[in-house]
């Protein structure tokens, strides 16, 4: 049998130890890294939830403003404008008709439209700043004639983008607003009619309470 020499033994002992030390080190990193993200975790669901509180006191607000008499133009801060507001969506929609914003098939806003969108512009940054907002572009079923547009629906589009640029010079964060175009896909009222080809022709601005 081999004899160790007591030399040989003390470095197998320190060998061990070395191992057995760095291996509790190991342990208690990984424990006090998995701890620290418990941590956060914990406070991400807390502001979470504080959060989805005080949206459910919000939306409730709105709703008793409403029952109480007032219009949902008035109870969301938009006054003067055409607006919808969803408590079960927990959405916020304005609707803009085409005839204040372009001319027929034109992107380019008219002068007189700034005031309007001005108006959302400061109420949204006022009210409903960090919301999520779409812009969305709508519009009747007549096929494109004359225009550099391939389609309804590239000119919802960039009718959409128009609108967006507008409120992002305003002051609202770009990541916070998206251009959607839909083209003749949603329509409000039937197209078989110059009123309801109108009604369809517009551009929705919608604010995601949630």
């Amino acid at each position: 049998m081999h004899a160790f020499t007591n030399k040989q033994v003390a470095v197998w002992v320190s060998v061990l130890s070395l191992t057995i030390l760095s291996g509790c080190t190991n342990w208690r990193e990984r424990y006090e890294y998995q701890n620290a993200e418990h941590q956060t975790l914990k406070g991400k669901l807390s502001q979470s939830e504080a959060e989805k509180a005080q949206l459910q006191e919000t939306i409730a607000e709105l709703n008793n403003r409403i029952a109480g008499g007032q219009t949902a133009a008035q109870a969301t801060g938009f006054e003067g404008m055409d607006v919808k507001f969803s408590g079960r969506e927990g959405t916020i929609t304005v609707t803009l008709p085409d005839s204040i914003l372009f001319a027929s098939g034109a992107v380019t806003l008219k002068t007189r439209t700034s005031q309007q969108l001005d108006k959302i512009a400061s109420v949204i940054k006022e009210k409903y700043a960090g919301k999520q907002i779409d812009v969305v572009g709508h519009t009747d079923n007549e096929p494109i004639k004359r225009s550099p547009w391939h389609d309804n629906l590239q000119l919802s589009t960039e009718r959409a983008n128009t609108v967006t640029r507008y409120l992002t010079k305003q002051g609202i964060p770009e990541a916070e607003v998206r251009s959607v175009g839909c083209g003749e896909s949603r329509p409000v009222a039937e197209n078989t009619t110059a009123a309801g080809k109108a009604k369809n022709r517009r551009v929705e601005i919608v604010v995601y309470m949630k």
